[in-house]
């Protein structure tokens, strides 16, 4: 466990330039909403969740759903940082036959779902954390949202579920970042205040920065531990593209890939020595 704040920071600069540099290579992929999550995913992986990267089907492990599936490059990005893979296997990003496609897979050393349409997995993370109570385990089960994404009604539903039956091993973190492919959220279809609505179905709701390391450690080892409690729901505010000042808060860069030009600018403002 990593617990210093500048050792996590950095991690997290690290993360967001091997992304870049992952997309840049595959010339595709989604760079705008991995790199708003990149601070998220860094406490997860690094401070908070209870995984081996040497035991990857451990039953004891805490489960993470990346259910805005288009972040999936921050994802493998970062279970390759966290010894889970080496770092060689982000070169077959989105190459035919590669080992890493679009999105997270169930076979991903480290992934726990394969995703493919957005919006239905807060009912998988639902269903495993009922499970892993059922089973008596006490492991947490955590479902990365995306603001767009709970446009879908499926989501609401999955949360009505989770509050009903008392799931207090399910934490949904929203990462709030108001773009989404076409545009602004607002513009789109505005979701209006994502924490009123957690909280009107009964979830237990935090606000938060989510580029701020302390603050997000801050909430997640404040979720209750009982397993009967209500669900957790965390507003993490965010900035599409988060670190580059070409791509912060542009839908243009929900999907694409940096030119070698964009790249080198980029790999600059994030600081790293050429």
């Amino acid at each position: 466990m990593v617990n210093d704040r500048m050792l996590l920071q950095d991690l997290a600069r690290k993360i967001r330039i091997d992304t870049l540099k992952t997309i840049h290579k595959a010339k595709s992929g989604h760079p705008g909403g991995s790199l708003s999550a990149v601070e998220i995913l860094t406490v997860l992986y690094f401070y908070k969740m209870r995984i081996d990267p040497n035991f990857p089907k451990w039953p004891e492990r805490d489960r993470f759903i990346l259910s805005k599936g288009h972040a999936a490059p921050a994802v493998f990005v970062t279970l390759a940082h966290r010894g889970f893979f080496p770092f060689s296997d982000l070169d077959t990003f989105r190459k035919t036959n590669g080992k890493l496609q679009g999105t997270v897979s169930i076979t991903t050393p480290g992934g726990d779902m394969t995703v493919g349409s957005l919006g239905q997995y807060l009912s998988v993370g639902t269903g495993m954390a009922m499970a892993g109570r059922m089973d008596g385990k006490d492991y947490k089960t955590y479902v990365l949202l995306g603001d767009g994404e709970i446009q879908e009604g499926q989501v609401w539903e999955a949360a009505m579920c989770a509050a009903h039956h008392k799931l207090g091993n399910l934490i949904a973190i929203l990462d709030n970042n108001k773009v989404q492919m076409c545009g602004d959220t607002r513009d789109i279809l505005s979701i209006g205040e994502p924490g009123a609505k957690f909280a009107s179905f009964g979830w237990n709701v935090k606000s938060i920065d989510g580029h701020n390391i302390n603050q997000i450690k801050e909430v997640l080892d404040g979720i209750p531990q009982d397993p009967w409690a209500a669900p957790t729901c965390i507003i993490a505010d965010t900035i599409k593209g988060k670190g580059v000042s070409y791509m912060e808060g542009k839908s243009e860069w929900h999907g694409g890939a940096p030119s070698d030009e964009q790249l080198a600018q980029a790999l600059k403002e994030l600081g790293e020595v050429q």
